[in-house]
């Protein structure tokens, strides 16, 4: 991997460690030159040169941070440096190089992009940030061993660290829709593949994974008239307990909704337009014009919801949901699965094919229009790696033989619901390295990342003339991936 693209990871790396300190503003109507000026080396309330604040060790207890570097108008601090070769640490992450000149370089290309961003007035989905902050706060528990062993690691309590780690998911999320703005472009037609493949070191090509084609058959439980109607009667159950003001939505969705990526964020969706929800929640959603208002219960493919609304912005709407969706008994499921079985045995005797056995039989619509083949979201391929098949498919596939058709079993589809199934192994790709007979959408996946790369880096090297930059002398030796930063270290 080369230094540029690791500069670049750098880059979405530290929006998964611990939060950057704000530097204080100083007058806003004061010029960004003086600002910076001033604030190179200073050290709270004690004015030191960049040499002494880089060397001197704090022997009072008082707490002496130095600006590294402005971008703009936004500030890099030692201290910013030291979380995050603390949160490297916790993490296991290998820093490259020297971490006091890698570190601040990686942050300072991560400014460009915010500042770009701000000129963009690139808006963030707060819903998504709350749930990648608690998905982090969730895996550094797990490393470290609690919410109260990780205050005490990184000394600040555990709520200052979820504030950081959200500052830096909308931080990630700004950089990564400006990265795509600059590389949105950026394709490759089936000649530039070609000649890719034609001039490149084939044994350079990475090795490409055992992968599977999958077809599957589904059956979803019919739900009756009693557990439909014991669904919308808890709904509207929760609706009064909100409407009455004495439950918060956001509560009860959490403790009950089965929907899991939102229910940890109280239910809350972000905003979204019509064509980004299934058409009966759109429609119910965009006739609500009162936030805070409870919305009737909603059948939708997913089951059923009661809606409430945060607020109307423009063409879009931000919402909390609770989703109850119908599981079935077991007395369903051995009825599904003994359908199943009947269906194999009709297969495997030649009586019908698989395929057509799919359209008389099979209720998953996104396969069913496919012979019930199967579709990678990942890549948008037919083609798995059994690590990004769902885990009870992967399981029954893994020791099959190519043509042969599983036992049935239930698992949760994409959806979200529970369904039962049986599955049939249509090919099995060995290892290999890639080719651009098999792998064309690999290959070209490369070609494309390539192009991205080369974008990003002619636009990081024109950003850094373009913007403000002062960066400390205490810098001055070291080695940066873009010589341009040296023009901007203070004499």
């Amino acid at each position: 991997m080369g230094k540029a693209v690791k500069i670049l990871l750098g880059v979405a790396l530290l929006a998964l460690m611990s939060g950057t300190a704000a530097a204080k503003k100083k007058d806003r109507k004061a010029s960004v030159e003086a600002r910076a000026a001033d604030s190179i080396a200073v050290a709270q309330d004690t004015v030191k040169t960049e040499k002494e604040i880089h060397t001197e060790p704090n022997v009072t207890g008082t707490t002496i941070d130095e600006v590294l570097w402005v971008v703009g108008d936004e500030a890099i601090l030692r201290s910013d440096v030291e979380n995050m070769i603390q949160q490297a640490k916790a993490e296991r992450v290998t820093i490259e190089g020297d971490p006091y000149c890698t570190i601040p370089e990686q942050l300072a290309v991560r400014k460009l992009f915010m500042h770009q961003g701000g000129l963009d007035s690139v808006n963030v989905n707060e819903s998504m940030v709350n749930a990648q902050v608690e998905a982090r706060i969730n895996e550094l528990v797990g490393q470290i061993g609690s919410e109260e062993k990780m205050a005490e690691y990184f000394g600040r309590p555990i709520i200052k660290i979820r504030e950081n780690l959200r500052e830096q998911a909308r931080e990630q999320s700004i950089v990564q829709q400006v990265q795509r703005s600059i590389t949105s472009d950026d394709k490759a037609s089936p000649s530039e593949v070609r000649k890719y493949w034609s001039e490149a070191d084939e044994n350079k090509f990475p090795m490409v994974p055992t992968k599977v084609e999958v077809q599957i058959i589904t059956l979803s439980p019919r739900p009756d008239t009693k557990q439909i109607a014991d669904i919308k009667s808890r709904l509207r159950e929760y609706k009064q307990r909100v409407d009455s003001g004495g439950e918060s939505f956001a509560m009860l969705a959490t403790l009950y909704s089965d929907d899991q990526a939102s229910a940890v964020n109280g239910g809350e969706l972000g905003l979204m337009g019509k064509g980004q929800l299934v058409k009966p929640f759109a429609e119910e959603l965009f006739s609500m014009s009162t936030p805070g208002k409870v919305s009737r219960v909603v059948e939708t493919e997913f089951g059923y919801h009661i809606i409430q609304l945060i607020e109307r912005r423009g063409d879009k709407a931000n919402c909390r949901h609770i989703l109850l969706q119908v599981k079935p008994s077991i007395e369903q499921q051995q009825m599904m699965f003994g359908k199943l079985d009947s269906i194999a045995n009709e297969i495997r005797n030649g009586n019908m094919t698989f395929e057509e056995a799919v359209k008389q039989w099979s209720t998953d619509k996104d396969s069913k229009m496919s012979d019930g083949v199967m579709e990678n979201p990942r890549d948008m391929t037919t083609r798995f790696e059994y690590q990004h098949l769902p885990s009870e498919v992967a399981r029954q596939v893994y020791s099959m033989e190519v043509g042969a058709i599983s036992r049935p079993f239930s698992y949760v589809n994409a959806n979200g619901q529970q369904v039962c199934a049986i599955v049939k192994l249509k090919h099995r790709y060995a290892e290999h390295r890639a080719n651009l007979n098999d792998d064309y959408p690999q290959l070209k996946q490369i070609v494309v990342a390539e192009k991205q790369e080369k974008a990003l880096q002619e636009w990081i090297k024109q950003k850094i003339g373009e913007t403000y930059v002062l960066i400390s002398p205490s810098l001055q030796g070291c080695d940066f991936h873009y010589d341009a930063w040296k023009e901007k270290i203070r004499k």
